[in-house]
């Protein structure tokens, strides 16, 4: 692609209930649409995360970000068309990205960070209380 194709993110929630290998079709079929009129240059599979609030009786999806080059708008026009009406995506969204925009974050590593940091936190505000009453 062009040095001046702009680069656009697509998040995929899917069905966290449907096989892997119909996942792996939605993501095979979506690469495909992108490639034909553009380049993937990432796939994060992101795994199975809750949702912040239920959709469809779903309370968890598993995520995908692909991030894009397209030099037409008439793909974005053309992914929008093909996974509102592709079984198994419960949501996407599609954002083009400005230039100097970060890349993104790691979201595998990010979950065991949290978690471990978490319990520490928590001693943290704990020895800060109880200095207090020991005075």
């Amino acid at each position: 692609m062009a040095a001046g194709s702009p680069t656009y993110d697509l998040v995929l929630l899917l069905d966290p209930q449907a096989e892997e290998p119909a996942h792996a079709k939605i993501v095979a079929d979506t690469k495909a649409t992108i490639t034909a009129h553009g380049e993937v240059t990432r796939h994060d599979q992101w795994g199975e995360r809750a949702l912040a609030y239920p959709i469809d009786h779903h309370a968890t999806a598993e995520y995908h970000l692909l991030q894009f080059t397209a030099a037409q708008t008439s793909l974005i026009a053309e992914l929008n068309r093909a996974l509102h009406i592709t079984d198994g995506v419960i949501r996407f969204r599609i954002n083009k990205l400005q230039p100097g925009t970060p890349d993104a974050p790691d979201m595998k590593a990010d979950r065991g960070g949290a978690r471990e940091a978490a319990p520490a936190r928590e001693d943290a505000g704990q020895a800060s209380a109880e200095e207090p009453a020991a005075a």
